[in-house]
Parts: C-alpha cells; sequence; structure tokens
C-alpha cells in the first residue's frame, strides 16, 4: 500500500522528512520512508493509530547515523543512564537517542516516542503501536535479508507470530557474533513463547 493511496495526513511529515533527509545516508533516508509506509500499513490493519505509527516510523532512525559524542551528549543532557550492554552496542545507541530528542525537543507524546524507544529491542508488555513499528522495521520494502518473506508471510496474520520469528532471527545473529542479547529482547521473546503470541512460535 503506498503514501498515494493511503492519503494519511500527519502533522508535520515534511518537517520530519526534511529533518530525517539532513541527518541521514541516502540509504537510511529511503528505510526510514519505507517504514513509515509499512508502519502506517500495519496500523491500519491491526488498530493502532496510523498517524502516530506512520509519525514513529519516519523517525525511528533518527541517529542512526550520529556519531558517538553526539548520542552521549543527548544522553548527559537529559540525564539518561543507559544499561552496559546499551554502551556496548552501537546498534542500540540510536533508538535511545531518537527516544529522547523526539520527546525532549519535538515534544512528541509518549506513545510515539515507546515506539522508537523500543523498535530495536522490543520489550515485555509492548503496546500494539510499539509492537506495529517493530514489525515494520523488519518488513520494509527495503529489507532483503535471508528470511524477510517469511516474517511478512507471518505479519500478515499476526504481529506476534512476526515478532518472535524476528527475534529469533536477531537473536540467533548475536549469538553466532558472540555479542550480548539485551534483557529487553529476551523478556519479549519469553514472553511471547509463554502465550503472548495464543501458542503460535
Amino acid at each position: 500500500m503506498t503514501r498515494d493511496r493511503m492519503k494519511m495526513k500527519v502533522p508535520h511529515e515534511e518537517e520530519y522528512t526534511a529533518l530525517i533527509k539532513s541527518r541521514l545516508d541516502e540509504r537510511r533516508f529511503y528505510h526510514s520512508l519505507c517504514v513509515a509506509d509499512s508502519s502506517e500499513e500495519l496500523a491500519l490493519r491491526y488498530g493502532a493509530d496510523p498517524v502516530k505509527a506512520r509519525t514513529a516510523g519516519l523517525l525511528h532512525d533518527l541517529f542512526k547515523n550520529a556519531g558517538r559524542d553526539e548520542v552521549f551528549g543527548l544522553f548527559d543532557r537529559y540525564s539518561f543512564r543507559p544499561d552496559e550492554i546499551t554502551v556496548s552496542q552501537k546498534k542500540l545507541w540510536h533508538a535511545c537517542a531518537g527516544a529522547l530528542y523526539i520527546g525532549y525537543v519535538l515534544g512528541l507524546d509518549e506513545d510515539v516516542v515507546n515506539a522508537v524507544r523500543y523498535h530495536t529491542t522490543g520489550r515485555a508488555g509492548m503496546s500494539l503501536l510499539e509492537k506495529v513499528v517493530f514489525i515494520a522495521d523488519f518488513i520494509s520494502a527495503d529489507r532483503d535479508y535471508p528470511g524477510v518473506e517469511r516474517v511478512r508471510e507471518k505479519a500478515e496474520r499476526s504481529l506476534e507470530e512476526a515478532m518472535t520469528e524476528g527475534l529469533q532471527f536477531t537473536i540467533t545473529e548475536l549469538c553466532g557474533e558472540l555479542k550480548p542479547v539485551h534483557p529487553d529482547s529476551v523478556a519479549c521473546y519469553n514472553e511471547l513463547v509463554n502465550g503472548g503470541n495464543n501458542g503460535k512460535a
């Protein structure tokens, strides 16, 4: 489903698009547009707020190309103390920094802030909006990793099934690289396989 077909009105979308374009490389900028589309589509399918979903999808990687000094400067400015696994894994920095920025600087609400904050790790007790953005990041049109079609297929029928598949992929990849798995990801996965996905893991 395309943006033209949806004709969804998102407040400040032009401003947010200009912001991410100014901060991201071309590939990551395109990915963000794709995740915005995917988030909106999933929100419409599953009953989440499509405007919040599109906004979070657009901004989710706002700090993906930021350097350590900028990220940790933001952490200090807003008295955010990341856990040691987050500190050690650069891949996790951008979600925390992005959530701080869109909350404190852009003034977006807690639903959107949390969707950005947990789009990489997931967590136990995720809201519907958080699940939508988490999966949109896995299945956006630009994604071509091995197994993406399987995640897309599962997302057609269940966010939880798709999340379980996505987390299995992520956790397996991290273990293969001898990298730590964030406790939020473990908690999210355990919740899903212990009944959070209706026993369909």
